[in-house]
């Protein structure tokens, strides 16, 4: 940290080489008020802008992203340590997220025609989605672009503007995607960058200004943040973290589960939010999935696979799991030698208590564990057994059965013979229940979130003899409404 007067500053670091990435300002509490009250005119204006336009500008947005994605690529490798293949696809990912908010976004929320009923034949009635005005999104380090955007790109489809504060650990990503925004939209501030360390994100959850949060963080945090949103009763998205399972039935492709369980729980150092951390496999195949899972999973090489442990207080937590891990299962690959800072090996560990933290708690780490399980309905039973509720992976052969299985497992989101595919579909709704949090980002639900609904009914012409809301009204009137509803509402004889 700078100690000088002007500004505070502070350096992000790569986490592989320990060399310094940038250095930052720490943007305090009036600098954090005076971006979100710069924000409240940039609003109003972008908001004005009409459907159309904001569609035109986001468009253009997302064919900035996608003419400097090596630029962004290198910046994301350069904060979090990931390959750059990895840091690809996440901005792939997000131009197809990017484009489909800017594509959908009046079909979701402009103006439309409901049926006032039977008993509202003389009033039209109209529903839309309005702004909100300024929306702070709080984002993480795993996925520095992907992840956040997923608030951004929707809030501003949306016709809101966004003051974003991204993780002290990848703040140049943050101020990169807010000075490639200001190429397509010069004229105001409606999506800025603020950058800092804890106090920023505080300053910038209790400013009244702001009209709603995104996060995405820890679920201690989370809490931490509510509080502050609190202050004003500001509503807030909260994106949490997981522990996801891997469900592998009795007439699985045990190839593709193997290979599936093994990118879930190893991807991106297994710093996923929705990341495989537990499976479960029916005995009758337990035995050959072990033996493709560990013979794919030795061949896989942190610093070359999957990059560092960005965040170094991490390692504490991912060594206290493997050993817990260890001590009480058996260690199939990897164990507490695994871990060699800032890179921590595959660790595949079987038969672990479900009350060992390793099962109960978040690892964030390239380490997975196998319990064998008599039949599909037991490992739901396992999965379901957890405070998370964000996300999972079924892999059976029967179509059906895994319908059944997806629509019944406690998740926001269930993956079936694929995994973590659900990120991908824009126009699916990404979030979780539990301590994995609440509220929706992504699909129409992600534009609904970033907007309040607005009800307007009209009355076209007056009903003859049915003045309801008047005080004229006379008993006559009353009784015909009783007989209506009597014949659209009451039981009829069989």
């Amino acid at each position: 940290m700078s100690t000088a007067t002007e500004q505070r500053t502070f350096d992000s670091l790569n986490p592989a080489t320990g060399s310094v990435v940038g250095t930052h300002p720490v943007h305090d509490a009036a600098a954090v008020r005076a971006a979100v009250a710069a924000a409240g005119p940039a609003a109003e204006w972008w908001a004005g802008l009409g459907w159309a336009e904001r569609r035109r500008r986001l468009l253009d947005y997302k064919a900035v992203i996608a003419r400097d994605i090596a630029r962004i690529v290198t910046m994301v490798h350069e904060e979090t340590g990931k390959p750059k293949a990895d840091a690809t696809l996440e901005v792939i990912l997000t131009i197809t997220h990017l484009d489909w908010a800017a594509r959908n976004a009046r079909k979701v929320l402009g103006p439309r025609r409901v049926s006032p009923g039977p008993t509202g034949l003389n009033i039209a009635a109209t529903l839309e989605y309005l702004p909100l005005g300024v929306v702070g999104v709080i984002g993480p380090w795993n996925y520095p672009v992907f992840t956040p955007m997923g608030s951004i790109a929707y809030a501003l489809a949306a016709g809101n503007a966004v003051v974003f504060k991204p993780s002290e650990l990848t703040p140049g990503t943050g101020v990169l995607l807010a000075e490639l925004f200001a190429e397509s939209v010069p004229e105001h501030p409606v999506f800025r960058t603020v950058t800092g360390l804890g106090e920023t994100g505080a300053a910038l959850a209790g400013d009244p200004g702001v009209k709603k949060i995104a996060f995405t963080g820890s679920t201690a945090t989370a809490k931490r943040v509510m509080a502050a949103c609190a202050q004003n009763l500001t509503p807030m998205v909260a994106e949490c973290g997981g522990k996801d399972a891997l469900i592998v039935d009795a007439d699985a492709d045990l190839a593709a589960a193997a290979d599936a369980a093994l990118w879930g729980a190893m991807s991106n150092a297994g710093q996923t939010c929705v990341g495989v951390e537990r499976v479960y496999v029916v005995d009758a195949v337990y035995d050959d999935f072990m033996r493709e899972l560990t013979g794919r999973a030795e061949k896989v090489r942190a610093g070359e696979e999957y990059g560092p442990i960005t965040m170094p207080g991490q390692i504490d937590v991912i060594r206290r799991h493997i050993d817990a891990a260890v001590a009480n299962g058996k260690a199939v690959l990897g164990g507490p030698e695994s871990v060699r800072p800032p890179y921590v090996d595959p660790v595949i560990v079987e038969d672990v208590p479900e009350d060992s933290p390793a099962v109960r708690e978040e690892t964030f780490g390239p380490t997975v564990t196998v319990k064998r399980v008599a039949d599909a309905e037991e490992a739901l039973e396992r999965a379901n057994a957890s405070a998370y509720g964000l996300a999972g992976t079924i892999f059976s052969g029967d179509r059906r059965r895994a319908m059944d299985l997806a629509r019944r497992m406690r998740t926001g989101m269930t993956a079936i013979n694929s995994v973590i595919s659900f990120a991908s579909i824009p126009a699916l709704p990404f979030g979780g229940l539990g301590d994995s949090g609440f509220g929706r980002i992504h699909g129409a639900d992600g534009l609904r979130e970033f907007s309040r609904p607005k009800g307007v009914s009209r009355q076209r012409f007056a009903l003859p003899g049915m003045n309801l809301t008047s005080f004229s009204r006379g008993q006559a009137e009353l009784d015909r409404l009783v007989r209506l509803v009597s014949f659209l509402h009451g039981r009829r004889k069989q």
